[in-house]
């Protein structure tokens, strides 16, 4: 079965590269362009990897990962942090994510971290 994996993304480019590329190596992507938009979506399945942009238009990524992070339900469910901002460890002091990844990201980098979560 396929992994699945959840891209909360509010830019529609970076969105549909990301799905693209995630496609192509046969996941099944269910993207959200928000907060609102991501939580129906986990009513409905629990995905195998959670990527989330921190600075989404109707919230933030950060309150995101802090939530599955604390749930009992969604504590497991690794998370990759995107970012066009370079204070990384300023992120990584707000939130357990498993990763963080700068953008603009290289493709096969960002493949190969994506692979590294969704492999067990």
């Amino acid at each position: 079965m396929k992994k699945c994996i959840y891209v909360v993304e509010d830019n529609p480019s970076i969105r549909e590269i990301i799905e693209f590329l995630l496609t192509e190596e046969l996941y099944d992507v269910r993207t959200c362009v928000g907060t609102k938009d991501f939580w129906q979506k986990m009513q409905e399945h629990m995905p195998d990897l959670v990527i989330l942009d921190i600075m989404l238009g109707d919230g933030n990524g950060l309150d995101i990962c802090n939530q599955l992070k604390h749930s009992i339900k969604t504590y497991q469910i690794p998370v990759m942090m995107m970012s066009a901002n370079n204070h990384l460890n300023d992120v990584k002091s707000k939130c357990d994510a498993e990763d963080f990844i700068n953008k603009p990201f290289d493709l096969n980098d960002f493949a190969n971290r994506v692979e590294k979560y969704v492999s067990n």
